[in-house]
């Protein structure tokens, strides 16, 4: 609630006959405000991608007033998303100088994918376990969907189709402390994928890999999605070091 509201409401309360207890009739023309927490999540979405899709390239300084601005949305939930996204390395605030959108630095997305590797194949393990059969039948529809765009090469569907993977992949492993942990790595790897995809044709084998992994969760082949996932991360750290060290 916007800091100048009152929480006095004017309108009259629905008190006649059978009405029940506790219960208000809405205000006609005004529209309910949607929690803070959703609007902080609005903010969080719409930044984060701006950074990984390089509408906010990396080392740009930034203030909290022009985000704010960008986004639409009121100061207090967009400083609360700039918290997150400080807490995930993708922004650094610089007290009394704004705000500066990180650099992509080689050695730091190799241990980035050092941490993955551990968090992920228990994550894929976990969801092969434990993953209903609804979000069975879903990991089968992202497996046909990989294939698909391991054929048309669409990078704007295929990271549509990562995020989604991913959260399908937390929400099947149902485990919130590898949930928290995971989600603090994601936007910075698909940061670095996004800078240098386009210098090597890596999009089909990346989909494809992807696929595998999703179909061995679809089976509940807790070994497959183990291994699956070994072979996804093996691919993409031999990807970052080729992308930056070409002739390495």
């Amino acid at each position: 609630m916007p800091r100048n509201a009152t929480t006095k409401s004017t309108a009259p309360r629905n008190t006649g006959k059978g009405a029940e207890k506790g219960a208000e009739r809405p205000v006609p023309g005004f529209k309910a405000l949607e929690p803070r927490a959703r609007l902080t999540d609005l903010a969080y979405e719409t930044l984060e991608e701006a950074i990984v899709t390089l509408k906010l390239p990396p080392g740009t300084a930034i203030s909290e007033q022009t985000l704010a601005d960008m986004t639409g949305i009121g100061r207090t939930p967009v400083r609360e998303a700039i918290q997150r996204l400080a807490r995930e390395h993708l922004i650094i605030i610089l007290p009394q100088r704004g705000l500066l959108i990180t650099d992509v630095v080689v050695s730091r997305q190799l241990l980035v994918l050092e941490t993955r590797r551990e968090l992920e194949r228990l994550i894929c393990v976990s969801a092969a376990k434990r993953a209903t059969p609804a979000q069975r039948q879903r990991f089968v529809e992202l497996a046909e969907e990989f294939r698909r765009l391991a054929q048309h090469e669409d990078s704007d569907a295929f990271m549509q189709a990562d995020r989604d993977f991913n959260e399908e992949c937390l929400a099947a492993a149902r485990n919130p402390f590898t949930e928290g942990a995971m989600r603090s790595l994601h936007g910075l790897s698909r940061r670095f994928w996004f800078i240098h995809y386009k210098q090597s044709p890596d999009l089909p084998k990346m989909a494809e890999l992807h696929a595998s992994v999703s179909d061995a969760i679809a089976r509940a082949d807790v070994q497959g999605a183990g291994q699956g996932l070994d072979r996804l991360i093996d691919f993409i750290e031999q990807y970052t070091r080729s992308a930056v060290l070409p002739d390495g």
